[in-house]
């Protein structure tokens, strides 16, 4: 369900349509304009300071960004959820959480509003929409004026914390995110990068790929083993076959050579394994790009980090390239004399200056983009032949991505979050047959 954010959320046909959205997908509606609370105590301390803790977060949004959803309004709905509208009592006065509120707001924070529709058969129960303002350029830092230490250590305030909003919650601000709000406190400057960051391409999701991997060296140490028994009558005939092997150009004719050979190979395979899996993964998977557009700024010389949280990244294939001895190393290799040990097209060489790096780093997937420049409104996007990746949980329907930017000459850090819908899970015996077994 699509909700249209181009109203301003003041009355109540527009909170209906906020209400009806929140109950068709709970809480993945939470947004940086947009938070749910199915439930909350408003005359506990806890509750005053979730409030409390929206309410800064949405103040201390960049107006720009801001304008975007509800021009400029963010709303908080408390007694609603996935599927039904629990409420919360109905007669809580608008002045009475004003004031409960006012210690961590402070004096000179802006107004907000409020909203509320009946639940129910009868009428004792509500939901209630907590509106804020939009922010304006020359508004100063709103931080926190009174600390609050609750059970559950998310829900804690900090006595001159300055918080602001996330994708789906209100955290403490980061230096960047600081420095964008003192430049909005100066009237704006020079204008704050407002970017905007497009996946361009899907997150894969690949069930029982280490399963299919062990399954295929299994195999594979099964044939080596019946094709070098020493009764086979057949086996003069298949050493010519094996001239170029690792044994000095002879196949292995002894019992003790072909054990050796097998445990060498065994020895090798947790590396041989690693290598196929990287191989069988970018022949598979579709590629990956990120379109970049700065809204109505030109960036010059920027270094933009987007990192995939709980991701693996690996080198894009072409189909053609799919080739089964990369993906399960023999155990005796053959090699043409004539030709090099290695493949060419193993290499990955880009050339100097490209503007696109990719790496894994610990348990997530990390590209990082240097282009020239951002053109104002102009769409900067990376091919989709670099690199593929993986979610490393399967079952995963949606993948967390940040991003972090400077610019050349700027002290400046802007840093954004969104979330990104993975692919469809397939199992990995039905992508290999695709992508290596298609033409069998």
């Amino acid at each position: 369900m699509t909700l249209a954010t181009d109203v301003i959320p003041l009355g109540e046909r527009a909170q209906r349509c906020i209400l009806d959205h929140v109950i068709a997908i709970g809480d993945e509606a939470e947004t940086t304009y947009l938070e749910v609370k199915s439930s909350l105590d408003l005359s506990s301390k806890v509750g005053v300071a979730k409030v409390a803790k929206f309410l800064l977060g949405a103040a201390n949004r960049r107006p720009r960004e801001a304008a975007t959803h509800f021009h400029g309004y963010a709303v908080l709905v408390i007694g609603a959820q996935k599927g039904s509208t629990p409420g919360i009592p109905r007669g809580v006065e608008a002045h009475e959480l004003e004031d409960r509120l006012r210690p961590y707001l402070g004096p000179q924070f802006p107004a907000f509003e409020f909203g509320r529709i009946g639940v129910g058969d009868g009428d004792d129960r509500e939901v209630l929409f907590v509106i804020a303002q939009p922010p304006q350029d020359g508004q100063p830092i709103f931080p926190c004026h009174k600390g609050f230490q609750g059970e559950d250590r998310r829900d804690n305030l900090e006595d001159g914390a300055v918080y602001v909003r996330g994708t789906s919650n209100t955290r403490p601000a980061r230096a960047g995110e600081v420095l964008a709000l003192v430049e909005r406190a100066r009237g704006g400057g020079r204008a704050p990068i407002d970017l905007h960051v497009e996946i361009l391409g899907s997150i894969g999701r690949v069930d029982r790929v280490d399963e299919v991997l062990e399954r295929l060296y299994d195999f594979e140490e099964e044939e080596f083993s019946k094709r070098h028994q020493p009764d086979k009558s057949t086996f003069a005939s298949t050493s010519m076959l094996l001239a170029s092997s690792v044994l000095g150009g002879r196949p292995p004719q002894a019992a003790e050579e072909r054990a050796e050979c097998l445990d060498a190979w065994r020895s090798e395979k947790p590396a041989h394994v690693a290598q196929g899996r990287e191989h069988f993964l970018g022949v598979g998977l579709p590629g990956v790009g990120i379109s970049v557009v700065s809204r109505d700024r030109f960036v010059a010389k920027p270094h933009l980090i987007v990192t995939f949280h709980g991701c693996e990244v690996f080198d894009y294939r072409e189909a053609d390239e799919a080739d089964y001895n990369k993906v399960v190393e023999p155990v005796l290799r053959r090699h043409d004399l004539l030709q090099p040990a290695f493949d060419p097209s193993e290499l990955r060489i880009t050339p100097r200056g490209y503007p696109v790096v990719w790496t894994n780093r610990g348990d997530d997937a990390e590209v990082v983009l240097t282009p020239d420049s951002f053109r104002p409104n102009v769409a900067w996007t990376s091919g989709q032949d670099d690199y593929v990746i993986l979610a490393r949980d399967s079952q995963a329907g949606s993948v967390s991505v940040t991003w972090v930017l400077t610019e050349d000459g700027s002290d400046a850090v802007t840093r954004g979050e969104f979330k990104v819908t993975a692919a469809e899970l397939i199992d990995a015996v039905d992508l290999f047959e695709t992508a290596f077994l298609k033409g069998e």
